[in-house]
């Protein structure tokens, strides 16, 4: 009989750690908090969005505020056109808010910081940001400076 208990306690962790397993593989994977409440549409357009990828964060001041919802390539105008779904408590961001895409850490993934303007009317469902600025790439930075080296040394 003690066996039998044995095995149903065995079990019942074995579960609870397929579960934890599931949970963590949600969270890295930025599915656990995908869909759910109400949002309203942004569009941005980028020169260069870097690793960006659809699911990232959107946040203004460190607090996510949002998601990527979609990214797109304009063939006419070069540049990349990336749809933001933000939650509807965030309404009131003025219409000359700027919209960057960072880096979190020195390898981390990628996501768009909101810095709100000081106009008094607000963004809304369809409307663009104007201000955007692109994703700094490393190696452009690094073959700059490189560049810069081997004039200073002519």
């Amino acid at each position: 009989m003690t066996s039998r208990k044995i095995e149903i306690l065995v079990g019942f962790f074995v579960a609870a750690g397929i579960a934890a397993f599931f949970m963590l593989a949600m969270n890295v994977s930025n599915m656990s908090s995908y869909g759910g409440g109400e949002s309203y549409e942004l569009t941005a357009r980028f020169d260069n969005i870097g690793g960006l990828k659809v699911r990232s964060p959107v946040s203004a001041g460190g607090v996510r505020i949002g998601r990527v919802s979609e990214i797109n390539y304009n063939s006419d105008t070069y540049d990349a056109i990336v749809k933001l779904s933000i939650d509807v408590e965030y309404d009131k961001f003025p219409i000359d808010t700027a919209a960057s895409v960072y880096t979190s850490g020195l390898l981390g993934e990628q996501f768009i910081g909101f810095e709100p303007g000081a106009e008094e009317d607000f963004l809304k469902h369809g409307d663009t940001i104007d201000l955007t600025q692109s994703a700094i790439v490393l190696e452009q930075i690094i073959g700059q400076f490189l560049y810069s080296q081997a004039d200073d040394e002519e």
